[in-house]
């Protein structure tokens, strides 16, 4: 299968990150959110999402290299992903409003028969935070998962710290099947992990041994 096309990042149009707006709440129809694939030509928003955010992110989660928000480290980094998604290893989907990049879901670690399975995790600005559009977007990518691309089971990790990411899964039909102690750091210090898994169907009762 032959690989993505690849885009170099022009450095001339990428703008220095900006600093998020503050208290910044808008409501917006759920009508209007779109999930689309990953593109060569979605470079430049994924850019400018990635940094005007960084921050924000890396207070959750673990930082990037530095050289992942250089035009050639970001450009690496994007032609790594379309190809994973050529090959159907990860879906990389953004999350769109109204034309405005707010956010990114993944289905990474997919693993074909006889499991059938992929991960999930997903991003979003902080200036959409609270408005439901981490449900709506989790909700879009399960029937893209289980419809589209074949999966039987997803499976998703939050930390204790993060109930809005838990509220999130278990308004899917996500339900928890796991706790491990001290299994990521973050800052130089350890948290916990909770795991959660969504079939595509319930699950038949287990044939008796």
């Amino acid at each position: 299968m032959p690989g993505p096309p690849t885009t170099a990042v022009d450095t001339a149009r990428l703008p220095s990150p900006a600093h998020p707006p503050q208290n910044r709440r808008i409501s917006i129809p759920k009508a209007t959110v779109e999930l689309i694939l990953l593109r060569a030509q979605d470079a430049h928003p994924l850019w400018v999402f990635e940094t005007t955010h960084r921050a924000y992110f890396e207070s959750w989660v673990n930082a990037r290299p530095d050289n992942f928000y250089t035009p050639v480290g970001f450009d690496h980094a994007l032609q790594a992903a379309l190809q994973l998604q050529a090959t159907g290893q990860a879906f990389h989907y953004l999350i769109w409003l109204g034309g405005e990049l707010a956010g990114r879901i993944n289905l990474t670690q997919v693993r074909p028969a006889p499991y059938h399975s992929a991960s999930l995790g997903y991003r979003i600005a902080p200036t959409h935070s609270g408005q439901g559009l981490a449900s709506a977007a989790v909700q879009a990518v399960m029937h893209k998962a289980f419809q589209v691309h074949g999966l039987q089971r997803l499976e998703a990790t939050a930390r204790p710290e993060n109930p809005a990411s838990i509220r999130v899964l278990e308004k899917n039909g996500f339900h928890r099947f796991g706790h491990s102690r001290c299994s990521i750091q973050l800052h130089r210090q350890w948290f916990d992990l909770l795991y959660f898994e969504a079939h595509a169907q319930p699950q038949a009762p287990a044939a008796p041994v």
